[in-house]
């Protein structure tokens, strides 16, 4: 069985994406499979397709094009079954705001924010401070405000800051500790809690080596920990996502009593975003998520490979068209 693992791409995020890429298919070829790594770019993503004829597509992009729909629609188009979420699934999750409103109608607690006009943010006094400011279309933490005075540096940053985009979000900041749930087929593997070296988790605490300390299957308040696994399942069925999202949530227990409350919980875990691309090298979160349950990196991927589909439909799905390797 031949899978074209497509890595690279053309976001901010491309060098994250060839380290996955490239960690993938290396743990797919030991698993047996045929693999033909494609530096994917929207010029040439078919015709490169079409000439290594694929049993199936792994998409380890991430950020603008490979992870916000246009690649699955290249897909679809091309009837190749392909892994991660479908195009309607990808596109709104990686619309912060549209994938909060939908967060928010099924009792899942989010920023109470709203996306501006980045210049109008650059003016100062939209919300009181502590507030973010973040692109409403991208990941990996960059181009990410932590505004806690609203000096002239820093908001004539935000006002040049292309990568922001022209509509950026803008939210309060949650005090607290950083926590993150894989969801694998629509089942949560565990929670675990993200301890930056710096103030809080930027694009250096993700990548950089030591920029953080994972706690895998944190120690938690029962109510936390299942709640917690309950939101990432149930923004997963939400937005229609498939095979493997993470979702990032942040737990203000800053003021926590005790024994805190029902209320306590609910208000206190927020769920920040959805991501449906997430990191895939054996040290990134979803796969120390799950080896900690006992299923390695290799066996991830291969779980990848076999949930691939096309259509890529929660209602409409076929298995991959060949299953032999």
């Amino acid at each position: 069985m031949k899978v074209a693992v497509l890595k690279g791409g053309i976001s901010a995020e491309r060098e994250v994406s060839l380290v996955s890429g490239a960690e993938c298919a290396q743990a797919l070829r030991g698993e047996g499979y045929k693999v033909v790594e494609i530096d994917a770019h929207p010029d040439r993503i078919a015709d490169d397709l079409k000439a290594a004829s694929p049993n199936v597509v792994f998409n380890a992009l991430h950020g603008d094009w490979g992870e916000d729909g246009e690649v699955q629609g290249v897909l679809e188009q091309l009837q190749l079954p392909y892994t991660h979420s479908g195009v309607a699934a990808s596109k709104l999750a990686m619309n912060k705001e549209w994938a909060k409103d939908i967060f928010a109608l099924h009792g899942i607690t989010v920023p109470q924010g709203r996306v501006a006009p980045r210049h109008e943010i650059a003016q100062g006094g939209l919300l009181p401070v502590p507030y973010v400011v973040k692109p409403n279309g991208s990941g990996s933490s960059a181009s990410v405000y932590i505004v806690s005075h609203e000096t002239e540096d820093l908001l004539a940053s935000i006002a040049g800051d292309e990568g922001l985009g022209e509509v950026p979000v803008i939210e309060p900041f949650i005090p607290g500790r950083e926590l993150t749930v894989s969801v694998i087929g629509g089942k949560s593997v565990c929670v675990t809690e993200i301890l930056p070296r710096g103030e809080w988790y930027d694009y250096d605490a993700k990548y950089a080596d030591g920029g953080s300390r994972h706690v895998v299957d944190v120690d938690l308040p029962e109510a936390v920990t299942q709640l917690a696994l309950r939101n990432a399942e149930t923004a997963h069925r939400a937005l229609g996502c498939q095979g493997v999202t993470r979702a990032d949530f942040r737990l203000n227990d800053v003021d926590w009593p005790e024994n805190p409350s029902e209320t306590d919980v609910v208000n206190g875990l927020v769920m920040l975003e959805l991501n449906t691309q997430p990191g895939m090298t054996p040290t990134s979160l979803v796969p120390e998520q799950c080896l900690h349950r006992g299923m390695g990196f290799g066996a991830l991927c291969r779980w990848m490979v076999e949930d691939a589909s096309w259509p890529r439909r929660a209602q409409d799905r076929q298995k991959p068209r060949a299953s032999a390797r």
